[in-house]
């Protein structure tokens, strides 16, 4: 498509150069201090830029007229920065160099309507970039950037962008998380009877304290499908928000802790995923309490199905099969020699 730039650039007496844009950069040098742009493209011109400008020499500027259907890169950026934010989006409205950095005002799960982001850059001459959907972010972190890629930009692109990503309610939002007090129980007649120490529990406390879920209560189970069953029960009865029930989520007839969840009650059971490792992960939920099956592959792998599902289920999503089966795009774990997770592809 043909670039819609229509500004050209004249000169003008500096004087006259107040609320003008700079069509190319201005160099300053300050012998054994200073050499670079004094005044960079695209810069618009200040009452008191006029003596600093003087006292580099210019006593005429080349700058670009901006027609009434045209905008300045910084005021598009701002436009576009306000349309893309979502519930939980922040931004500095003073562009660098043309361009605006969203980001998390809290810690949370950043989500991405992947849709809504590749039909806003099928616009011409805009630009955004983010991050993965369903990233876990802190509080500050950058989430995506925008920018009018011209100097000078068509306001009906900019129009054209910005409707796109307000039709869909921001493109970018950062959900906050719960910190429900969690029960957990670990199922196992050897770990039990104290035959072998269990490593369930160090391990799943740990990924909770990141995100400050109190690990409330913990009960340990023999295989033995009916105790396992009142344990939950019990979880469900005194209120906790979270239940985890780890280990006997395989398909060997002594592993019974997916028939007793929902023999518990349980709703909306998914069971199984295309996640590796994690393979016999379970969701469901007793009202708006979430459960998770956990298998054993948390003993072995730093990073599974469950680091992945945590923060979308304290996010406060309901997991469908369909979220699981769309985690086949990424879930490969290559189990690396030294484990890099979250910086690397698994669960993207």
């Amino acid at each position: 498509m043909a670039n819609k730039f229509k500004s050209s650039a004249r000169l003008i007496p500096v004087d006259e150069a107040v609320g003008t844009v700079l069509a190319h950069d201005i160099t300053e040098i300050r012998p054994g201090q200073f050499k670079g742009p004094a005044f960079k493209k695209g810069y618009i011109v200040r009452e008191e830029d006029l003596e600093h400008l003087k006292r580099l020499g210019k006593e005429n500027l080349y700058v670009l007229s901006i027609d009434p259907g045209e905008l300045h890169e910084d005021d598009a950026a701002v436009m576009l920065a306000e349309a893309l934010s979502g519930p939980g989006i922040v931004f500095d409205p003073r562009p660098a160099e043309g361009k605006i950095g969203l980001k998390a005002e809290f810690k949370g799960l950043l989500k991405v309507n992947e849709e809504a982001l590749t039909d806003f850059n099928m616009v011409p001459n805009v630009t955004c970039s983010g991050r993965h959907n369903n990233t876990v972010v802190e509080k500050g972190d950058i989430v995506a950037g925008t920018r009018a890629i011209p100097l000078v930009i068509d306001r009906k692109d900019v129009e054209q962008a910005v409707g796109v990503a307000k039709s869909a309610g921001g493109v970018f939002c950062v959900k906050e998380f719960a910190k429900p007090e969690t029960g957990l129980v670990v199922t196992g007649s050897e770990v039990y009877s104290g035959r072998i120490e269990d490593k369930f529990v160090p391990i799943i406390r740990k990924k909770l304290k990141y995100f400050e879920c109190p690990l409330k209560e913990v009960v340990f189970c023999p295989d033995d499908k009916d105790k396992i069953e009142r344990e939950i029960r019990k979880f469900v009865e005194i209120g906790l928000g979270m239940i985890l029930v780890a280990g006997g989520m395989s398909v060997d007839p002594d592993d019974l802790s997916r028939s007793a969840i929902v023999d518990a009650g349980a709703q909306d059971v998914v069971y199984g995923s295309p996640v590796l490792p994690g393979a016999m992960f379970l969701y469901a939920h007793f009202g708006d309490t979430p459960v998770m099956g956990l298998p054993a592959c948390l003993l072995y792998y730093r990073a599974t199905v469950f680091d992945l599902m945590l923060p979308r289920v304290l996010a406060g999503e309901k997991i469908t099969r369909r979220d699981l089966a769309l985690m086949g795009h990424g879930g490969l774990c290559l189990n690396c020699e030294k484990c890099h997770y979250p910086v690397c592809p698994f669960g993207k």
